[in-house]
């Protein structure tokens, strides 16, 4: 048994919650690079090396990438043989936001009340998922989620006899619905099977997988490649604004699911997809 007091997790989650907004994973921000070498359209280009600059400045200056930073959705990946000391784990996660918005000077996004709208000025409570897991690891990932694209995101009830057409189908009207709105090159994350709520999880979820590390799955992998070349086909283009980058990457998740269903869920991130993961 392995006990960690949930300071850790406070001092974790600061950190992440600052790093993710100043900082791209090193997969995005090499994708960003490919993609302003290889667009075909000259204003295309343009926007990527300006969102490249913007990179580099937000770096430097220790400022965020983007105005929206976003809810912070939190994954914690537990392992069984864990055992916590010193308070509660979801009040640590809350706390760590709390610390990382106002020390990173990060825009406070969260309202306490879907209808009332009050401003809980901490940007918290986080959106927190657990999975416990063997062993004794504990696995945090940080993935401040904007809402320009988060708004563009969908759940499509399909049937069974839609396959997998239907399902390729809901994934390019969600893409072409979002348009510039989700502040393209977008990220697709995709979950498919499961139940209403599943789907969703697996969506956001695939949004954290490595941009080059394809699904193991021969037809995911196939309909990942299928999709992203469709999509980049689409014309819609860095800021929307027309050309052949409108994304870096479909990320596809499948579960097993009900005879009688065929749940498909799409989770856009703009080109900002911000995650950061640690190991404790």
């Amino acid at each position: 048994m392995r006990t960690i007091d949930v300071s850790e997790i406070v001092r974790n989650v600061r950190e992440m919650c600052i790093e993710a907004n100043h900082y791209l994973t090193c997969d995005m921000k090499e994708a960003l690079e490919e993609a302003s070498v290889q667009e075909k359209s000259p204003l295309g280009r343009r926007v990527l090396g300006q969102l490249l600059d913007n990179l580099d400045i937000a770096g430097e200056d220790r400022i965020p990438i983007c105005q929206d930073t976003g809810m912070a959705v939190v994954f914690l990946e537990i392992g069984q043989d864990v055992h916590f000391v010193g308070g509660s784990l979801e009040e640590a996660v809350n706390e760590g936001v709390r610390q990382g918005y106002a020390d990173g000077y990060l825009r406070k996004s969260v309202v306490r009340d879907p209808i009332e709208r009050e401003n809980t000025k901490d940007n918290t409570p986080a959106v927190i998922h657990y999975e416990v897991k063997p062993g004794e690891a504990v696995r945090i990932t940080v993935a401040p989620k904007g809402f320009g694209s988060e708004n563009m995101s969908r759940v499509f009830m399909l049937k069974p006899a839609d396959g997998i057409e239907g399902v390729k189908n809901a994934v390019l009207t969600a893409v072409r619905d979002a348009g510039p709105n989700a502040c393209p090159p977008m990220v697709v994350g995709v979950g498919i099977g499961g139940t209403f709520e599943k789907c969703a999880l697996m969506a956001k979820h695939a949004l954290t997988r490595p941009l080059k590390e394809r699904s193991p799955i021969p037809y995911v992998r196939e309909l990942e490649e299928e999709l992203l070349r469709k999509i980049n086909q689409s014309g819609i283009g860095p800021g929307g604004l027309g050309g052949t980058t409108t994304a870096l990457a479909v990320n596809i998740d499948t579960y097993p699911t009900h005879i009688a269903g065929l749940p498909v869920a799409v989770n856009i991130c703009c080109h900002v997809n911000r995650h950061l993961v640690r190991e404790i």
